[in-house]
């Protein structure tokens, strides 16, 4: 039987110590991206609902797979606080749904750097220890001191009979990464913490919070850093790299002109990726949905083939594999969004762009580092490229 905990994440559109903060892009996407895929890892999770009064933030939210309750501009100012946000959620779902959660899973989009299971560890705490409300923490050894006015006192320890660090009491920190409660709580204290308060613990890096723009170059170093490296297959067999062209050639965005023609974002440095992988024998072409001359305009200039207005990617992508006698294991993919899921099931390379869905990160042997639309075909290229052995002439102009 599915749960009803209800995941939320309040994001509103101002912020003014880093402008536009939910949306600032962050190794290649956008914060709030973060954490919305953090909690569709959640097995404990059956909903995630953003709440926003920012029609930039909605659509992120909605690409990622996330529901929107739009929040009202009364509740949507500086001093508003989380909880007035919580709770409108909470009377949204009960007045239009009837609809009641059992749990409230509180995330705030400026703790991306949870592990993937923090958020069930959390859950699982809070059932094992019958709370009312949780709150995630990390936990600091040493010798704390409170700064009032310009007074300074020792407060963890008196510093007057100095003990040993490892002897000293451990305090912790609340990181506002993950909060838990019954929303009984919530009703009756407005607030997010209240009964029985249980504590989950979580280390140093992955309580770090944006809160300064500074922090902004520190959290994408920890995404980086932190990345499970790539297990990648033997691609050396692979003969046919096919291409989605709308959020992996380009950025997902269109340009519409008055006259309705359209135009998009594509990345130069895909082009030269494309001329070099095709040198050493590999076919490349797109396999598109859509029926767009700019689509037929982009991969002319490449040099690469295109089928448009493609209702059945997958039977499109088997029959172009049969015409060349080719298995799936000599079929790369490239997709971004859930239309491309089956062919990435069938192919034997499955890649993903970085700000491709959950589904189909999910399911990808490889994820690029760069987005769509942003040098991630070039990524892919260099990368089929460096499994394959070559003629020692073209080695050494590599």
């Amino acid at each position: 039987m599915m749960n009803k905990n209800v995941a939320i994440i309040p994001a509103r559109g101002g912020s003014k110590g880093i402008p536009r903060k939910n949306l600032r892009c962050v190794a290649g996407r956008p914060l709030l991206s973060y954490t919305i895929e953090q909690a569709h890892l959640a097995t404990q999770v059956s909903r995630i609902i953003v709440s926003t009064d920012d029609p930039e933030i909605a659509a992120v939210a909605q690409a990622w797979k996330a529901e929107v309750v739009w929040r009202p501009v009364e509740i949507s100012g500086e001093d508003n606080t989380s909880e007035s946000a919580l709770l409108h959620v909470l009377d949204h779902l009960q007045d239009t749904q009837a609809y009641d959660p059992e749990l409230i899973v509180f995330l705030q989009a400026t703790s991306p750097l949870r592990r993937p299971n923090d958020i069930d560890n959390a859950i699982n705490t809070f059932t094992n220890e019958n709370a009312d409300s949780l709150f995630s923490a990390c936990a600091v050894q040493g010798f704390v001191w409170r700064q009032e006015r310009e007074m300074v006192s020792s407060l963890s320890y008196d510093f007057r009979h100095r003990q040993r660090r490892q002897d000293a009491p451990q305090d912790l920190i609340e990181n506002g990464s993950i909060y838990v409660f019954k929303p009984w709580v919530l009703r009756e204290f407005n607030n997010r913490l209240g009964g029985k308060i249980a504590v989950y613990r979580m280390d140093i890096p992955s309580s770090f919070q944006v809160d300064e723009p500074e922090d902004l170059e520190v959290v994408e170093m920890l995404l980086t850093k932190n990345a499970p490296p790539a297990n990648l297959p033997d691609t050396s067999m692979v003969q046919l790299l096919v291409l989605d062209f709308d959020g992996v050639m380009t950025d997902n965005r269109v340009l519409v002109n008055q006259d309705g023609t359209e135009a998009v974002w594509c990345h130069r440095g895909d082009g030269w990726g494309i001329e070099r992988l095709k040198e050493i024998g590999v076919e490349i072409l797109v396999l598109s949905t859509e029926a767009n001359s700019v689509v037929e305009a982009r991969c002319r200039k490449l040099g690469i083939a295109c089928i448009q207005a493609c209702s059945d990617k997958l039977l499109a992508l088997e029959e172009l594999a049969r015409k060349r006698s080719l298995g799936p294991e000599k079929v790369a993919y490239v997709g971004n969004d859930v239309n491309d899921l089956d062919c990435l099931r069938w192919a034997g390379f499955a890649i993903a762009v970085a700000d491709a869905v959950p589904e189909v990160r999910r399911v990808a042997t490889f994820v690029t580092s760069s987005p769509g639309g942003g040098g991630a075909v070039r990524e892919v290229c260099d990368l089929l490229r460096s499994h394959r052995k070559l003629p020692q002439s073209q080695a050494m102009q590599a």
